[in-house]
């Protein structure tokens, strides 16, 4: 299936400004209104369904031998014509 990125940004930011950022959008979740994401003139709006996929991973990329780069990734997923429903092992974030 083809892949169509309706928007990206990738930056170097503060712990507490990605903070911010995740609570707008957690504020949003809670209340179930959409999110938009806006940089300059650009900008797209979505409206996750009350029981989006939520997907968690933790990665390290780079030789088995000597440091790399680690990332975690959090990612909301849904079908466009119909909100996902499933009940999965309980996530647990520290």
């Amino acid at each position: 299936m083809p892949e169509e990125v309706l928007f990206e940004s990738e930056s170097r930011r503060s712990r507490e400004e990605i903070a911010a950022y995740l609570r707008t959008v957690a504020d949003s979740l809670d209340a179930g209104t959409a999110i938009t994401l806006r940089r300059g003139d650009e900008s797209t709006t979505l409206d996750p369904p009350a029981r989006p996929t939520f997907e968690v991973k933790a990665e390290r990329e780079g030789p088995a031998e000597g440091p790399g780069e680690l990332s975690v990734e959090f990612e909301l997923e849904w079908d466009e014509d119909a909100g996902a429903e499933g009940a999965d092992a309980e996530l647990e974030i520290e």
